[in-house]
């Protein structure tokens, strides 16, 4: 089955330079630096190194605390962090002045030749891949390199557990190849265990963590530009969700005239769109790069810049999160509700139902359907006040799964 994976992959590196043509004309793809994804560097590396993968945003925002604790650890010299995305690797430029041992490069094409040569360019002591980033070639000569493999936040879904169980010989050769797997939840324990993983230790979800020392910032000159304003929050959206939103704020500021909604999209890319969308129900909306003051008839503040949902978090009382109305399963609820805001999402949370049975076990969300979602819900809780002792309970869980994720990790640190 690898010799079938690898002639798929050399297909796809012949039609490489045309797909990435295309893609930089998309601007999805950076002109300057996407020879890095064919292990194209102008450095060796020299130094004692680990390696951290993590495919886009969302990943790599999740092990950032944990990057920040490696940069402490004296026995480590350099970190190098992949990710695939132009998103991912923008908002790490932003946090970059944060980290001295940490830099950055774009994840490597999964072919056999060029994950060689990633792994004999940088020669990592020990390689770490998070949420559900499997590559075959690169697992397989990681293995060859005696580098161990850790699988840190590890999210396997039953979709995608049933797709690789359609060529279970090949996947349980891949997966057996993981030194130690550390899943977020108890379906992916289960999953990995029956692909074939032979080490398995629940460390918690590392999403549950959140910087303390954030809750309690507060910038006047920005909070003064939204206080006259009655705020809600729309995060995460995905196409069509914006649409649902936008209606549901016309018919709440029939009685909520100071009504305010901010929309965090999912993609920026998709900003001008929905802008677009916007307009054809009549909506003034003013997009936050623009830095324009806010006027009273203004109905939409769509949030186009990556890395600072959570200042608008501290704004708000409720949040809608995305991916939830749509069959995406859901985006991550934990940043909003350790901010304080009450949470509302679609039926369609299967990427973080343990997450979300948390939040209705201590009454701290609701479910709702396209249907079901009228403006009664958002008036309810737009005045709405979390529990200091149920902020606290969310911050201790991400406590105490950061400090178990290190000690799993750090004992292959040598």
């Amino acid at each position: 089955m690898y010799f079938i994976y690898g002639i798929i992959t050399n297909i796809i590196i012949l039609f490489s330079p045309l797909i990435f043509f295309f893609r930089i004309l998309k601007r999805k793809e950076d002109p300057k630096r996407f020879l890095e994804k064919y292990s194209s560097y102008s450095v060796k590396n020299s130094s004692k190194i680990i390696w951290i993968h993590a495919a886009s945003v969302g990943e790599m925002m999740s092990i950032i605390p944990i990057l920040k604790k490696l940069e402490k650890n004296k026995k480590l010299e350099k970190i190098i962090l992949t990710t695939t995305t132009i998103s991912s690797a923008k908002i790490f430029n932003k946090l970059k002045i944060k980290f001295k041992k940490t830099f950055h490069k774009y994840y490597p094409l999964d072919t056999n030749y060029i994950s060689k040569k990633f792994i004999k360019n940088w020669k990592p002591k020990l390689a770490i891949f998070v949420d559900s980033e499997i590559w075959p070639n690169t697992l397989k000569n990681l293995e060859s390199s005696k580098i161990p493999i850790i699988l840190l936040n590890a999210r396997i879904t039953k979709k995608s557990f049933r797709r690789w169980s359609l060529i279970s010989i090949f996947a349980k050769n891949v997966f057996s190849k993981i030194t130690l797997a550390l899943p977020q939840n108890l379906e992916t324990k289960r999953y990995l265990k029956k692909l074939g993983v032979k080490k398995i230790k629940l460390a918690g979800n590392l999403k549950y963590y959140g910087d303390r020392k954030f809750r309690n910032l507060e910038s006047k000159a920005f909070e003064k530009k939204f206080k006259n304003f009655k705020i809600w929050c729309a995060a995460s959206t995905h196409e069509t969700e914006e649409i649902l939103i936008a209606n549901l704020h016309k018919r709440l500021k029939k009685k909520i005239n100071n009504l305010l909604t901010i929309i965090i999209p999912r993609h920026i890319n998709r900003s001008h769109q929905i802008i677009k969308d916007l307009e054809k129900l009549n909506l003034n909306t003013i997009t936050h790069s623009s830095n324009n003051r806010l006027k009273k008839n203004d109905d939409i503040y769509l949030v186009d810049t990556y890395g600072e949902s959570s200042k608008f978090f501290k704004l708000s009382k409720v949040s809608f999160v995305g991916g939830s109305i749509i069959k995406h399963g859901g985006q991550n609820p934990l940043e909003p509700a350790r901010l304080g805001n009450y949470i509302l999402n679609g039926t369609n949370i299967d990427n973080f139902k343990e997450i979300y049975a948390y939040l209705i076990k201590n009454k701290l969300s609701s479910t709702i359907t396209s249907r079901s979602f009228k403006e009664k819900i958002i008036e309810r809780k737009l005045d709405y006040k979390m529990s200091n002792k149920n902020k606290d309970k969310i911050f201790k869980i991400g406590d105490k799964v950061l400090k178990q994720n290190l000690l799993y990790i750090n004992k292959f640190i040598k």
